[in-house]
């Protein structure tokens, strides 16, 4: 089944005004000037400067998301922002439970779950992250870890619609490190076979899955022909233009 590449970038804490105006209109630029690329973009700024990026990509065919979102739609979650905010900023995606959130905030399963359906009644599409520590991996545990997160993390009326999943090796992230093309296929796999089980097979097989472990121009492209790889998570590489831009490039035609 042909899926369409998706590459998103999470910009994390990083991006003053000035900056992520200059960033958000190169990438804009790019796009603009090869509209019929086969693959989309993504851009996950921090809240702050949501506005500006925003603005910055109106119509360039780039979608603007955000990096987590709380699951009430308002009230007293002093810090938080719901999903009905996130639509109303224009995003259409949410990234949901980046191993630094699991790690810093101590979100569960549980919790990305409900963020997950919190945000699909407001029709934001979904980037649900799963990933194994290094400790994991080496025990041999990384199916098993991500086979859990994928059962406790993803709702149960998710789509290929409304739901993106995200590999990031939680080893892997920021670090240099990257599976190897042999692991990363063989959890993509796994990871579908996982939602097939959950979800059914045409919901499985038309999801896409990326991957996010320091994924940049130099891997991209053989990263990017996996079978069960459909785009990337990028991290580091989202923040120099064209860094970002020549990860897309690599994308095989669909």
């Amino acid at each position: 089944m042909s899926r369409r590449p998706l590459i998103a970038g999470n910009w994390k804490m990083n991006g003053l005004r000035a900056e992520a105006q200059e960033l958000a209109t190169e990438i804009a630029t790019l796009r603009k000037a090869q509209p019929d690329g086969a693959f989309d973009l993504l851009v996950c700024p921090p809240y702050i400067v949501m506005e500006t990026v925003g603005n910055a990509v109106d119509g360039a065919g780039v979608f603007l998301g955000a990096q987590t979102c709380h699951t009430a739609e308002k009230g007293a979650h002093t810090g938080d922002i719901s999903p009905v905010m996130l639509k109303d900023a224009g995003c259409s995606h949410v990234i949901l439970g980046h191993s630094e959130r699991r790690s810093d905030h101590g979100e569960s399963d549980a919790d990305v779950q409900a963020q997950a359906i919190a945000a699909h009644a407001q029709d934001l599409i979904t980037i649900i992250c799963v990933g194994e520590t290094e400790s994991e991996r080496e025990s041999g545990k990384a199916l098993d870890v991500v086979g859990e997160q994928i059962i406790g993390s993803v709702p149960a009326g998710a789509t290929a619609e409304n739901t993106v999943i995200a590999y990031e090796p939680v080893w892997a992230i920021g670090t240099g490190k990257v599976a190897t093309p042999d692991d990363v296929q063989k959890v993509h796999a796994a990871i579908r076979e996982t939602l097939g089980d959950k979800l059914g097979q045409d919901a499985a097989q038309g999801m896409r899955i990326l991957y996010g472990g320091s994924m940049k121009p130099g891997n991209a492209q053989e990263l990017l022909a996996l079978a069960d790889v459909d785009g990337g998570l990028i991290g580091g590489a989202a923040l120099k233009s064209e860094d970002f831009w020549a990860i897309a490039q690599s994308c095989p035609s669909i």
